[in-house]
């Protein structure tokens, strides 16, 4: 969108990523009572790859047809050859260009491999914390992830975190005692696997950021670790198979429907931010995930709930003003 700064459209990606993330993880919590994680994940996982591909390919007729809108159908590839029976050079871009964005193409493969592998354990250990805890109690662990981000994306992408976005961290944990209803000492193993699912979640984002930068197609980054969370889970489906009626079938696809624009425009967001700027914006996640609790679940937040996610919610626009004006930032998107 032109006229807008990389920044702010960074934010306005996150903004919307947490609006669809809270409502999938809404329909999860919904599952998890009845289903088992593998049933939930392959058939999501497969609808979210096979969206990956259907998407990838609509871009590249779209883009086909405004390069080359006039070629014959009778001729190989819809080409035309020019004297000497040679063929455009537009042919061999058109070639390139398949190959480059192919949805399984990386110029990362192993770093696409642990952020897989990273996703595909944060989506397990978050699928039982929500069955074991409310939302306010899971959520307070997304609190956590800015600082592992901090720290991670320190060591795997050597970026320099200042004094202030250290402070802005800091501030971000306090929020996250305040969401504690029952305080920090009533440790349960939901508990353990939500700070397990933040970790794993915090890698394989961080991850998403280093894979940007060679990466210029998004859509291997929600492709892969989609495709792998399904064929991952497969061998478990025999063991844990319920049936499932058409209303169930429904929020199932739903979810994946969700949880695929909501990956896209978290990657889309990664290339835009730094990792420790983006994590404390999806903090805003708790004030989605707490409506939709008391709404839908009837999970009423304390006055310390919402006192902690507006100091978690504070720390992230804290952060998101220092990128806005620093004058080394401010970056212009075109259209």
């Amino acid at each position: 969108m032109r006229g807008i700064s990389t920044p702010v459209l960074g934010a306005i990606m996150i903004v919307g990523y947490t609006g669809f993330i809270s409502s999938a993880d809404g329909i999860i919590k919904l599952l998890s009572g009845g289903y088992e994680a593998a049933q939930i994940y392959v058939l999501s996982g497969g609808v979210v790859a096979a969206l990956s591909v259907l998407v990838n390919w609509l871009c590249l007729v779209r883009d086909d047809k405004r390069a080359v809108p006039y070629l014959p159908r009778d001729h190989p590839l819809g080409c035309r050859t020019g004297a000497g029976g040679q063929t455009p050079s537009f042919v061999s871009r058109a070639k390139h260009q398949l190959a480059t964005y192919l949805p399984w193409r990386t110029a990362c493969p192993r770093a696409m491999g642990l952020r897989s592998l990273g996703a595909l354990l944060g989506a397990i250990f978050f699928f039982y914390a929500f069955r074991l805890l409310p939302f306010a109690q899971v959520f307070l662990f997304i609190g956590l992830m800015p600082l592992m981000a901090g720290v991670m994306s320190g060591l795997i992408l050597k970026e320099r975190i200042s004094v202030a976005a250290w402070i802005a961290l800091g501030m971000g944990f306090v929020g996250v005692l305040f969401l504690f209803p029952s305080g920090v000492s009533s440790i349960k193993g939901g508990h353990v696997l939500a700070l397990l699912g933040a970790a794993c979640g915090t890698f394989s984002m961080v991850l998403a950021r280093y894979i940007s930068r060679y990466d210029n197609n998004l859509l291997p980054q929600v492709f892969y670790p989609n495709l792998v969370l399904c064929l991952a889970l497969v061998p478990l489906l025999p063991f844990v198979w319920q049936p499932m009626p058409l209303a169930d079938m429904g929020w199932a696809l739903g979810y994946a429907v969700l949880l695929f624009v909501a990956r896209w425009l978290a990657v889309a967001a990664l290339r835009l931010l730094p990792a420790y700027v983006v994590t404390p914006l999806m903090n805003l996640q708790f004030v989605w995930m707490l409506t939709i609790g008391a709404w839908v679940f009837g999970e009423m937040p304390n006055q310390g709930t919402w006192i902690g996610g507006l100091i978690v919610i504070g720390s992230g626009l804290f952060l998101l003003r220092g990128q806005v004006v620093q004058p080394g930032v401010r970056q212009r998107v075109a259209a």
